[in-house]
């Protein structure tokens, strides 16, 4: 049949076929670049990470880098804590804590989540290392060098009760873009907006919350302005110095947009040092440098140089291959709240340098709302991924799926817990995992668990179902089709879309057993059913590579039943499409197969209901703060509906923290000599020790609810300031007991 020569070409089919219609692999790794510098912003070790910032910025990278790895390409996977700012140090102030003890605790957070997650770093640095202080300080050194800076004194905003200049984050007021009155003086979280302390309508100090007075000051200015030129061309025409840099086209449309409304806008000057005492020294030789820390943007993103440094040394590597060889292509994922300073500031301090690449891609994704709200870290309305993952570490795969599946590429998405009920249910449960079973299953009962021996003549019913017969080897073409569909949408950075094709791997092999029924024909057709069950068989092969990107865990449990040994990145794509090209076989015959497994689990209602119930008892109030969308005011009810309120005063006996929980405290009350226990969400804003005497207000009535393994019976009163600090509702006489009416 197809497998025959062609006279009088002696050339197979297959081999044919796939010259003249499809790309060859080797012509496609000629084409792109083989060494890859690929990094994801640096999380600010200042709290724990939430599902928004990993479908941001850390598995979209971790999915690429997989490919790239099976594309047998040369990459450094770059990341690690950024641990300089005002943030720190206000964290450390909130917490009656110091910055190192700060950072200590959250780096060692980042490193258990992101390997919960699957997410393969090559290195996972700190900022706060020496070698990162000495690498930011030969930035700075070499641009003060070559004469890129530009002194200058200037007025900024000094809080004379905290005896500081209020850099960034240590001054709040109204964003003049959007009005939000929360903004800092660095950024708008709302609009996204990047700010000037001096640009702050109604500024206050967060440190002392009074009104803070202009002092002179001096430090070291970028001059953006004069850089305007060359990054317009280099952002919109994809040019540098007049040379092709990257193809424009390859870039999203909402990163170029942010980029030209900076630039129309006109760019500024903007300072590279502060008045703080935490971060990078400016070097001490140059004048005027005491009591001076580099920006924090200046600071952070050289932290993917200082990385690579450490990974190098640690693997007998050459660094400056990776990022100043014009042959490597450096590209960062990010969120699209970081997108200027990596797109036109970063750049600009690179090509200022003199030495370094410029990003050939910064693919940003946009948010992830959960459950119709905004993810907000003030009011814990947020999925924390190390506490998911530590109470259901069988979910890492399907996290991956649903988030991958959701992923906010283009514009902003929606994550929601029926939603990934329903993405597990039909998608992995129902497809994937049903595909698998059955093939293992059939094989096992009418095979013995081999790898069946076929006649290749004989004719199937393939994927497209209609009245042509088809064949193995036609199918296996169609295989490869889909395989590279996986590769071709994860390397133009459509993760959806490679997800998508994946899926359809399984699918057309349910597809292939669904036409054919091998359960019925068996008996009468029994060369169809091991021609069937073969090629399915080679189906799951090439689908445990399609998996691996996006769901390693699952792609090494499937490799485990088909009895191969786990997949070993560097170059296996590469060797997958090749034999599917050459039309060989990925499973050989009479192979044998282990016992079937079942992939993925159904999720019942149940344990849904218990993760929505979990965010809302975890978060401040469900309702949206004023920062993120106006208030809706609640239809009112009746006087009979406030009746039904037993809330009471009490007083706090003890407290103590919540295993494995973060944000919760335990607390034993007294209420009118009766003592009950309630949970409360507050970790975050009271430690244990300060609470026992302390008088509140509770909701008495509140149904018991178990959280944590603990009965809490009734609800703590909290009000809210602007600064999202809890405040106890508390009653004007101490007695305990007392019903409020």
């Amino acid at each position: 049949m197809l497998s025959a020569l062609c006279a009088p070409c002696p050339m197979p089919y297959a081999l044919c076929y796939f010259s003249y219609l499809r790309p060859s692999i080797t012509q496609v790794m000629i084409l792109s670049p083989q060494r890859y510098l690929v990094t994801s912003a640096l999380p600010y070790a200042n709290g724990p990470l939430h599902i928004g910032h990993l479908t941001g910025a850390y598995l979209p990278a971790d999915i690429f880098v997989r490919m790239l790895r099976m594309l047998d390409k040369d990459v450094a996977f770059i990341c690690g804590s950024d641990e300089h700012g005002a943030a720190i140090t206000i964290r450390a102030l909130k917490d009656n804590s110091t910055p190192q003890a700060i950072i200590d605790t959250y780096h060692a957070l980042f490193e258990e989540t992101f390997q919960k997650a699957g997410i393969s770093f090559d290195i996972y640095h700190r900022t706060s290392s020496p070698l990162h202080h000495e690498t930011a300080q030969e930035f700075f050194r070499s641009l003060y060098i070559k004469g890129q800076f530009f002194e200058e004194e200037s007025e900024q905003y000094y809080d004379h009760e905290a005896g500081k200049f209020l850099a960034d984050r240590y001054i709040k007021g109204t964003c003049p873009k959007c009005s939000n009155p929360d903004a800092y003086g660095d950024q708008c979280e709302r609009c996204g907006s990047s700010l000037s302390p001096l640009e702050l309508i109604n500024p206050l100090s967060t440190i002392t919350g009074t009104k803070p007075e202009l002092k002179k000051t001096t430090h070291w200015y970028l001059p953006l302005d004069k850089y305007e030129t060359w990054l317009r061309d280099y952002v919109e025409n994809g040019k540098l110095d007049g040379v092709e840099h990257h193809d424009p086209a390859e870039w999203k449309s909402h990163v170029i947009g942010q980029c030209k409304s900076w630039l129309d806008g006109g760019l500024q000057p903007r300072a590279m040092t502060r008045d703080l005492d935490w971060g990078v020294d400016v070097p001490q030789e140059i004048k005027g440098s005491a009591g001076k820390k580099l920006y924090v943007w200046m600071d952070a993103p050289i932290g993917y140089v200082s990385a690579t440094k450490q990974w190098a040394a640690d693997n007998g590597k050459d660094w400056k291959s990776y990022w100043q060889d014009p042959e490597s292509s450096l590209i960062h994922f990010i969120g699209k709240d970081n997108i200027v300073f990596h797109c036109l500031i970063f750049p600009a301090i690179l090509k200022a340098h003199g030495q370094y690449n410029l990003p050939v891609n910064v693919p940003a994704n946009q948010f992830l709302n959960l459950e119709e709200q905004k993810i907000s870290t003030s009011r814990n309305w947020a999925i924390w991924v190390h506490e998911f993952l530590n109470e259901n570490p069988d979910q890492t795969d399907a996290l991956r799926y649903v988030l991958t599946k959701n992923m906010p590429e283009q514009k902003d998405a929606e994550f929601t817990w029926k939603g990934y009920q329903s993405d597990v249910n039909a998608d992995l449960v129902g497809t994937l995992a049903n595909f698998v079973q059955r093939v293992v299953v059939l094989t096992h009962k009418f095979c013995d668990g081999k790898v069946p021996e076929f006649d290749e003549d004989t004719p199937i019913v393939g994927t497209r179902g209609d009245d042509e017969a088809s064949w193995h080897e036609v199918e296996m073409m169609d295989l490869f089709d889909r395989m590279w569909a996986v590769q071709d949408a994860i390397s133009q950075y459509d993760f959806r879309a490679g997800l998508k094709a994946m899926l359809d791997i399984a699918t057309a092999g349910n597809q292939i057993l669904q036409f054919n029924e091998p359960w019925k024909a068996h008996k009468e057709e029994p060369e169809t059913v091991m021609a069937v069950l073969n090629l399915c068989i080679q189906y799951l092969a090439a689908m445990s590579f399609a998996m691996h990107p996006f769901m390693p865990g699952a792609s090494a449990r499937l490799r485990k039943i088909l009895a191969l040994d786990p997949i070993v990145e560097q170059g296996s794509w590469v060797t997958t499409l090749d034999a599917l090209s050459l039309g060989e076989k990925l499973i050989p015959e009479g192979h044998q197969l282990n016992q079937p497994e079942h992939l993925f689990s159904r999720l019942e209602d149940e344990w849904i209901q218990k993760q929505v119930a979990k965010i809302h008892e975890m978060s401040v109030t469900a309702t949206p703060a004023s920062e993120e969308k106006p208030v809706v005011e609640k239809p009112n009810i009746s006087y009979d509906d406030f009746a039904k309120l037993d809330i009471r005063t009490a007083k706090i006996l003890a407290a103590e923290s919540v295993p494995k929980a973060d944000k919760l405290l335990k607390l034993t009350l007294d209420v009118n000599g009766v003592q009950r226990t309630v949970v409360s969400g507050i970790a975050l804003h009271y430690k244990p020790e300060e609470l026992p005497g302390k008088h509140v207000v509770i909701l008495a009535n509140l149904e018991p609810r178990k959280i944590r393994g603990v009965e809490s019976q009734g609800m703590i009163l909290m009000a809210e300031s602007g600064d999202g600090k809890l405040h106890f509702v508390q009653a004007a006489s101490e007695e305990s007991g007392l019903a409020i009416s």
